[in-house]
Order: structure tokens, then sequence, then C-alpha cells
């Protein structure tokens, strides 16, 4: 059997369907709060409590929620694909719903809720509670400096050098439940289309982005398309 190569990229809306809250509403505020005060290192040197706040609130939402249909069928296709080619789950959210479903080949390239960062030794530990400025960092000992480890708004995200070698070896390709508007994100379907290996992509998306570089477009929910996806691919659910 040939072997053959995916990466798959998923995004907001596969988090959507287990009841996750982006906490930003049309008008582009996130919690009535304007993204650069909860979203950016600037907000958080200016008032490092709102934002601690802000993270508390979103870290607390994921003990109501639990993985969906989409996510227990990507940990399937990761245990199916064993044997078949080299499998890597790269993700935009920050919740815990994939680990928790069992994937295991993953990449969280904006960080992760139940991590905090320290700004002075830049060391990363697990934390699953609500966090403040009393916290002291595990590694370097001092306190008031651990922050939330999401990559925010102008700051380069996680992981880019192993993703980017990915894309470039994957033989398929599949964005779900992401929007396609959001860099470097945005321009992995190009990156794979791109890599010379042929790469066959496939797009999961109740409203499709209209990216025309996807072979087959499944417009449908993560938790429906991802029945069609694993019978495209072969795989049993």
């Amino acid at each position: 059997m040939t072997r053959k190569n995916i990466v798959i990229l998923t995004g907001a809306g596969i988090s959507a369907e287990s009841g996750i809250s982006t906490f930003r509403d049309t008008g582009g505020l996130w919690e009535n709060h304007r993204l650069e005060d909860v979203a950016t290192p600037e907000g958080f040197e200016a008032d490092p409590h709102l934002v601690h706040r802000f993270y508390n609130a979103r870290r607390a939402q994921l003990h109501e929620v639990a993985p969906n249909a989409a996510h227990f069928a990507l940990a399937a296709l990761e245990r199916a694909w064993e044997g078949r080619g080299d499998f890597l789950l790269v993700t935009q959210n920050v919740d815990d719903l994939h680990e928790r479903a069992g994937s295991r080949r993953l990449l969280h390239m904006h960080g992760e809720l139940r991590r905090l960062r320290c700004t002075m030794c830049e060391e990363t530990h697990p934390h699953a509670q609500d966090a403040g400025l009393e916290l002291a960092c595990p590694a370097c000992g001092r306190a008031g400096t651990m922050r939330p480890d999401i990559v925010w708004f102008g700051e380069i995200p996680y992981h880019m050098d192993e993703i980017g070698a990915a894309l470039g070896e994957a033989d398929i390709f599949c964005a779900i439940g992401t929007s396609g508007l959001v860099y470097p994100a945005a321009g992995f379907a190009a990156e794979a289309v791109h890599n010379r290996r042929g790469c066959e992509l496939f797009e999961i998306n109740p409203n499709p982005t209209g990216v025309e570089v996807y072979d087959h477009v499944i417009a449908a929910p993560a938790t429906h398309g991802m029945a069609e996806l694993l019978r495209l691919l072969g795989v049993e659910d």
C-alpha cells in the first residue's frame, strides 16, 4: 500500500458544536471587551487583571463542555492511519477537546487555555484553574509574571516550522470548521497544493470558504462532514 501523509487543520467550527463560545460578537467585541484589551500583549501590560478574568472565564467553560462526534472521529482517523503514512492534526483552537477525544499527534498553533507562560523566563506550565498575578512561575520563582499561554494578535503562532514541514510532505490536507480568513492558517491549503506531491485537498464547513484549491468540499458541520471524509479516505468510522 502506498504511504500517504495527511495534515488536518481544525478551527472554531468544530468546537462550536460542543458549545464552546468564541466570546466574539458581530461587532468585533470579545465578551464586551475590545480585542486590543484582552488579546494583545499591550492589553495585558495595561490591565493584566482584566485579561486574567477574561481567560479565567474561558478556562472555566471547558469544565462544562465535552468532545463531540467530530473530535472522536479525528482521533479514530489518527489510529486508523497508523501504518498508512504520517498524520498531523493542527488546531487553531485553544481548548482541550481534541486531547480529551484521544488525539495524540496534535499541535496547538495558537496556544492552550490550560497552560500559562512566564513573561520573564518564557517557560510554559499546565494550569487548569483560575489564574492571576499572585501566581509565581514554577520555573524561575518570580511572582506576577504568568500570562495565558495564548498566541495574541501581533504574536507568531507556535510550531510554524513543524507545520510547514508537514505541509511540504502532505499527500492529503483537510481544513475543518475554519473560516480561511486568519493567516497564517488561511495559507495552509495553498502551501499544501503547491508542495509538488499532488496533494489532495478537502474542506468541511457548513459555509464553504470558496477557496478554489479544494478538490472536495463537504458543505456540512464537522460532526456530519467527518463521516463523509472517512468514507472518502476509505476509513471505517
